[in-house]
């Protein structure tokens, strides 16, 4: 059984797992431009077909946790691990490698970097929450969607005493964590060969 705790009913829903194609699909079309993702798949034809295959394994890690948050609307979309769940995942690295691999193909080795490369910063002192993903249909934004969202889990961190991690890939992604109270934790995350980079960002309690 769960002891995560519930939200407020009207900010979101807690999504069904049939709803999952529905998400990977919202956030592929979220991540097509992404720096992140053209630097993982560069062709945007091919990218646009792997996307949500990727995005299916990531709603589904997230979903193992109770780590899916959704307005009720079902136009944006939070992917978070609570306390203690992402030492669970790492230790389910050979399983997760063979379904990215499954998901993209050639191009899971430039995955597998980026996820090395954000393992060797995720913070390890005390326990905390990772807002991994969040993402809003493009029609959709500017409505204050994400922020709801994005709210009602530091709320939550909040109520628990915990702290709260982020990496941000965009500017707009930077200015919604920073409007949530969260600071630059670190030096960023730089791909190689001229990649792109993430901004790690953390949040104390409140």
């Amino acid at each position: 059984m769960s002891t995560i705790e519930r939200p407020p009913r009207g900010v979101l829903r807690r999504p069904a797992r049939s709803d999952t194609d529905a998400l990977a699909a919202l956030m592929a079309e979220a991540f097509h431009d992404d720096p992140l993702t053209r630097w993982i798949v560069a062709d945007d034809a091919r990218r646009a077909e792997l996307l949500p295959g990727l995005f299916k394994v990531f709603v589904e890690i997230s979903h193992d946790y109770d780590g899916v948050s959704v307005s009720p609307c079902g136009n944006a979309v939070v992917l978070f691990l609570p306390p203690g769940a992402s030492r669970e995942v790492d230790g389910r690295e050979d399983e997760l490698t063979a379904r990215f691999g499954a998901a993209l193909g050639g191009h899971a080795a430039r995955l597998g970097t980026i996820v090395r490369l954000q393992a060797e910063r995720h913070p390890a002192g005390p326990d905390h929450y990772y807002a991994s993903f969040a993402a809003v249909r493009g029609s959709h934004r500017r409505r204050g969607l994400l922020s709801a969202l994005l709210a009602e889990l530091l709320a939550r961190a909040d109520r628990g005493g915990y702290g709260t991690y982020a990496e941000t890939s965009s500017p707009g992604g930077e200015a919604s964590c920073r409007a949530g109270g969260f600071t630059r934790l670190g030096e960023d995350i730089v791909l190689p060969g001229g990649g792109p980079s993430l901004r790690p960002m953390w949040r104390d309690p409140r």
